[in-house]
């Protein structure tokens, strides 16, 4: 009676195995699966992303242009650069970044009503990369 308990575990385990071999090899398959397609989309490569501008007087504004590369296989199109305030406007390239080409996105900190002291502003890119949103920093110290 063991024995036969025991073949009928063994026999319903390695069926149960097939099948599940089978719908995992059906579905790497599938058409619906698009995650190795992603591999040649746009990837958006910053050379830096933090700009140090040291010291500045209150009130004083200063500019940077982050410079980036599509390292990926498709136009990369930075779709916006939302920041963490007013104080900070980027200004995103127009037109679509071919593979292999650089661009800038220019960034202008205004330092005028903002406290003496350190500052970090952040600017969070976003676009159809990879990579979709990035984050670079304007950092700094206002003096009097």
């Amino acid at each position: 009676m063991k024995k036969i308990l025991f073949a009928l575990f063994v026999a319903a385990a390695l069926t149960s195995c097939q099948s599940k071999t089978e719908q995992t090899n059906e579905s790497a398959s599938s058409p619906a699966d698009t995650s190795s397609l992603k591999q040649d989309g746009p990837v958006m490569k910053f050379t830096t992303e933090t700009y140090n501008f040291g010291k500045i007087k209150k009130g004083e504004s200063v500019s940077y242009s982050f410079t980036f590369k599509n390292m990926g296989q498709v136009p990369l199109i930075i779709t916006d650069a939302v920041t963490t305030c007013g104080c900070t406007v980027p200004e995103v390239p127009k037109e679509p970044v071919k593979p292999g080409d650089e661009g800038k996105l220019n960034v202008v900190f205004n330092s005028a009503g903002k406290p003496v002291g350190m500052t970090d502003r952040v600017v969070t890119v976003m676009s159809n990369a990879l990579n979709s949103s990035v984050q670079l920093h304007i950092v700094g110290e206002i003096t009097e």
